[in-house]
């Protein structure tokens, strides 16, 4: 967590444009049969994992993986160097309510925090007023709100024209700041059941996504255990 926050400050001080992307068991899974999200978690310059399947199978597998870096956790910690360094921030994405109220929230917790601009996720018959919108707002860094994989794609589609030194994509962090959602203890996070809180809290939503690409997630790590085992 500490390396990227200070390499993303260090990017934007330069202001060198960073592609930021967290990756987990559901967009590991789904980046196997949809081309377009592969390519645009490929194009990022930042990947992190967030979600201790992840972390457990890449150590599993050999790699070194110092620990989670959870989006949520992520975007507060930028929040937080934005207000102290003064970097105006733009929030996209959830319903209209819910980032009303993050906006406000986010200004109570954060006091010197500029909010160059806000706008729902619901806007996807005219992309490009919104990219507009966010340029003209003069924002720093932009942190996208919205499910995969349409927040990494529009990312990746409009990287070049939203003027912003910083994007990121944080899924549902903005329910949970608005406290729509909450978020799991912390003993089920460092357990690797955060997803089962989701799933109890969403049931419907949540239940049939998390169920096939944990199963099948599992069913690949499997086979690369035993293609691992079979080269050596």
């Amino acid at each position: 967590m500490g390396e990227t926050v200070e390499y993303i400050a260090h990017k934007i001080d330069e202001r060198e444009f960073v592609q930021h992307v967290v990756v987990n068991v559901a967009k590991l899974v789904n980046m196997r049969k949809d081309s377009r999200l592969d390519e645009s978690v490929r194009e990022c310059d930042i990947v992190n994992i967030d979600g201790m399947g992840v972390v457990w199978g890449a150590r599993l597998l050999g790699y070194e993986v110092p620990e989670r870096v959870a989006g949520v956790d992520l975007f507060h910690k930028l929040v937080a160097m934005s207000a102290e360094r003064g970097f105006p921030v733009f929030l996209l994405g959830a319903k209209p309510e819910v980032i009303e109220e993050t906006t406000r929230r986010v200004e109570r917790m954060y006091p010197n925090i500029k909010i160059a601009g806000f706008h729902h996720g619901y806007f996807w018959d005219d992309e490009k007023a919104v990219v507009d919108k966010i340029r003209e707002s003069g924002a720093r860094l932009l942190f996208v709100a919205i499910t995969s994989p349409k927040k990494e794609n529009f990312i990746n589609q409009w990287k070049n024209q939203i003027g912003v030194d910083f994007v990121m994509g944080v899924g549902g962090t903005f329910d949970v700041v608005a406290g729509k959602v909450r978020r799991a203890p912390a003993w089920m996070q460092r357990s690797g059941l955060e997803w089962l809180y989701r799933v109890y809290q969403e049931p419907r939503r949540m239940w049939k996504r998390y169920l096939i690409t944990n199963f099948l997630f599992l069913g690949l790590l499997v086979k690369e255990i035993v293609r691992g085992k079979t080269k050596r």
